[in-house]
């Protein structure tokens, strides 16, 4: 169960609005301020991709929802909340604006967690006059309804017991809490993103591969092992009865191999965004991104429900968290029976046993 009764969203995009959706589906009211006069329409649709998507993972029904509301401003919508997340655009100037604000109108016990995707903690707290030390990152992965990843990082005025706060807050609504150990720009999740994005535009952009291609190497290959084993257990595996030392004596020296172009850039410009963005339209222009995403959403679920059925019944990786979730909501969703009607219950009569037929 959820160790909050009412959160605020500040910023309603693609993120923002799947925290909306995680909490919202976990029974949590949620205040949500987004000067964009699209945002009702656009948290609407994040909504609706999230409920069909709830609905495969709890067939029997699911809690009841919490109650979203649209406020006017940031004050309003933080001013009565146990839990706030920032999620709007990776300026540091803007961060600076928006948490300087809602650190002064939000009530002093309530933990405020940025969804910076690579911004440190430390260089937002600045802007923080009078309780800097309840501001955590909390960084998710899209989509936040679905995938449980966040990593969780404190800055140099940060709390240890901000940081247990937000654990507990994070792991009640289904999600899997890391705490990263050094605070570092990017964090862990997005510097090895960037690594494989750099590397990828090299080889679409020297002609070694497609968009289409490159991602089905991914798809069919080592994504498949990362998705629930991760890379280290991957290559322990790999290494054979010996483990891990023997893949590193095997594969180590292809380290000062100059085989990647991880440190040098291709030149961000035109003609390497039309290769890119042409390459992507022949090969997923025939769904519109609402297809696209329902498709993801299917795929997330039937991964994650089949390995929820691993490990003995058990569930292995995210299969594991999976299957604890959907009981967690499940739970939720039963009808509570009032004290009375368990009383009135315990007060019937017990029907004595039919009366066995003579033989």
């Amino acid at each position: 169960m959820s160790t909050i009764s009412k959160a605020a969203a500040i910023g309603g995009g693609v993120i923002g609005a799947g925290w909306v959706a995680r909490l919202l589906l976990n029974g949590i009211d949620v205040s949500i301020f987004d000067p964009d006069p699209e945002a009702s329409r656009k948290v609407g649709e994040v909504m609706k991709g999230a409920r069909r998507a709830y609905k495969q993972m709890l067939p029997g029904g699911l809690p009841k929802e919490g109650t979203l509301t649209f406020a006017k401003t940031i004050a309003e919508a933080v001013a009565d909340a146990d839990f706030i997340q920032e999620s709007v655009p990776e300026r540091l100037d803007l961060k600076h604006k928006v948490l300087a604000e809602i650190d002064l109108h939000a009530p002093a016990n309530a933990i405020i967690g940025s969804s910076t995707s690579g911004i440190k903690p430390s260089d937002m707290q600045v802007a923080m006059k009078k309780h800097p030390e309840r501001l955590v990152v909390g960084h998710p992965f899209n989509p936040v309804y679905l995938l449980p990843i966040v990593e969780i990082v404190g800055g140099a005025q940060t709390f240890p017991e901000a940081i247990e706060v937000a654990k507990e807050i994070y792991s009640s609504i289904g999600m899997k809490p890391v705490v990263i150990r050094k605070e570092i720009e990017a964090f862990v999740g997005d510097r090895l993103l960037e690594a494989a994005w750099r590397e990828a535009l090299w080889l679409i952009k020297d002609g070694i591969c497609s968009v289409e291609e490159l991602d089905d190497i991914m798809r069919y290959g080592f994504g498949l092992r990362w998705a629930q084993m991760g890379m280290f257990q991957v290559y322990r595996v790999a290494g054979g009865e010996a483990g891990m030392r023997h893949f590193m004596a095997q594969f180590g020296p292809c380290l000062k191999w100059p085989w990647t172009k991880l440190m040098d850039v291709p030149e961000f410009n035109d003609e390497l965004v039309d290769l890119i963005a042409t390459q992507s339209d022949e090969q997923s222009d025939k769904w519109s991104i609402r297809e696209l995403e329902k498709i993801r959403d299917d795929n997330l679920v039937a991964i994650m429900d089949a390995l929820s059925k691993q490990n003995k019944g058990k569930g292995w990786g995210a299969g594991a968290l999976y299957k604890d979730y959907t009981k967690q909501l499940a739970a939720q969703a039963k009808p509570k029976v009032s004290k009375a009607a368990e009383k009135a219950k315990a007060s019937k009569p017990v029907k004595k046993a039919a009366a066995k037929k003579k033989g």
